[in-house]
């Protein structure tokens, strides 16, 4: 088993699949890897922490070779660049499963690999990189969901369900209905994420106030209309169980895309409220919600990006 970005997520899986004896290769770079070779993966956790020692630390896929299996979970952003990168890791029985946020990580993996090496795969934790060799899970309880793109249920399948299944703490599902799972998760990361970030608040703030609260379920409404448009079955009941969601996450609790905006880095951005609005239009959908927030933070992520300049404080006019 291998693990390709060993941050929050790929740094939580791969030090619970080892803690159940699994063997696990950790493609890993810089500093995180250094200290990985050095005194193995902390895991921080309040599902109980772990320190464990992979198989191999590297950031050579060469030096990986061929896997059983491929789990990927790199920034979205960094996923094209990944993907030219796993081939070293890929033989002709292995089975890649990307948990990446998003509705396109599984296409841009089979442009590169080939459909019949890739599964669709989704995760949620709240877990992040906190120092060089250090994940830190700090609330929600893990869960992966994975199928096969053609929605069979497979030997391969079953496989990689068993040996997930074996990890602490993680709740594990195979389904036959991947995109539906893919986008119903879309809708909720796009709409906190999105408003998040335009109103530099917490969930227990904008959840609050009438606007904005209308605001994420515009968002969210968007998000299903562009799959339905797209083929897939969303249930009607979407909106209404994801909002019931965020009324019971912490007040204080912010997206991944959120915080990297907030502090100046590279985001999701892209892939999430400017995909909606791209696979939207490519179906015939207007998404006036998701097109204004990508439009409100498209400067800050161009900056971040090196793409733009403009000062932290602009002056007034005098």
């Amino acid at each position: 088993m291998a693990i390709f970005g060993t941050g929050g997520v790929g740094g939580y899986l791969g030090a619970r699949l080892a803690e159940a004896g699994q063997e696990v290769v950790l493609i890993a770079r810089g500093a995180h890897l250094e200290a990985i070779r050095r005194h193995g993966l902390r895991l921080e956790s309040i599902a109980g922490d772990a320190e464990v020692r992979p198989a191999l630390a590297t950031d050579d896929p060469a030096e990986a070779g061929p896997a059983d299996s491929v789990i990927v979970a790199t920034k979205t952003w960094q996923l094209r660049e990944a993907a030219r990168a796993l081939g070293p890791m890929v033989g002709p029985e292995t089975t890649v499963l990307p948990v990446l946020n998003g509705v396109e990580a599984a296409d841009v993996l089979a442009e590169a690999l080939g459909r019949e090496r890739v599964l669709g795969g989704l995760c949620g934790m709240i877990s992040f990189l906190v120092g060089p060799g250090r994940i830190r899970h700090t609330g929600a309880d893990p869960w992966v969901t994975f199928g096969e793109l053609a929605g069979s249920m497979t030997e391969r399948v079953r496989r990689l369900e068993e040996t997930l299944r074996r990890c602490r703490g993680l709740r594990v599902e195979a389904t036959t209905e991947i995109h539906v799972a893919l986008w119903e998760k879309f809708a909720f990361i796009t709409a906190t994420g999105g408003v998040g970030a335009v109103t530099r608040a917490p969930m227990g703030a904008f959840r609050s106030v009438p606007e904005s609260r209308r605001l994420l379920e515009d968002a969210m409404r968007e998000v299903v209309e562009v799959a339905r448009a797209r083929g897939v079955s969303i249930r009607d009941e979407v909106v209404a169980e994801r909002m019931r969601l965020v009324d019971g996450l912490e007040p204080h609790g912010t997206s991944s895309m959120q915080r990297d905006i907030l502090a100046g880095r590279r985001s999701e951005l892209e892939e999430w409220n400017g995909a909606v609005v791209r696979l939207g239009r490519e179906a015939g959908v207007e998404t006036p919600a998701h097109a204004s927030m990508y439009a409100a933070l498209l400067p800050q992520e161009l900056r971040a990006r090196g793409e733009l300049s403009f000062p932290e404080a602009p002056g007034t006019a005098s």
